[in-house]
């Protein structure tokens, strides 16, 4: 069970980094970013408009899900968060046939699904471990 909990540990911190990092490098460049990924969809039926509204949010929630799962909070949520963002930009790359990237977000996609699944059982060195741990605490001495 240890060895799982440590493998779980070292299976969502860098996914956790490469999240965060994605969040991190886009913020300072936000407009150019938005604004350069708006284009990318000018021959799509997708509103350039509405990329760009995304464009504005999806670093700040990059930074947040990878900042959430390096820290190991609220760990099946953010995992669950990462799936859907992960359909959003799979839904995004193909149409626009960019194949390399609905390839590498599908393993984003199951590899956050992976910590889903695995959270309850090996999230052990984590926040939500320690925040689990003073409710079943709270509830044997309530018991008692």
């Amino acid at each position: 069970m240890k060895n799982a909990s440590l493998g779980y540990l070292f299976a969502r911190l860098p996914i956790g980094m490469s999240m965060f990092g994605h969040g991190l490098v886009r913020l300072p460049k936000l407009i150019k970013f938005s604004e350069g990924l708006a284009s990318s969809f000018k021959d799509s039926w997708l509103s350039e408009a509405v990329v760009q509204q995304f464009a504005y949010f999806l670093p700040y929630l990059e930074l947040n899900i990878g900042a959430l799962l390096l820290l190991g909070l609220f760990t099946r949520v953010v995992s669950a968060m990462g799936v859907l963002l992960m359909v959003v930009l799979i839904f995004g790359s193909c149409l626009l046939e960019s194949w390399n990237n609905v390839a590498v977000q599908m393993f984003y996609g199951v590899y956050f699904a992976g910590l889903m699944a695995f959270e309850h059982r090996y999230n052990r060195y984590s926040i939500d471990n320690g925040i689990r741990g003073r409710r079943i605490k709270k509830k044997q001495a309530q018991a008692l």
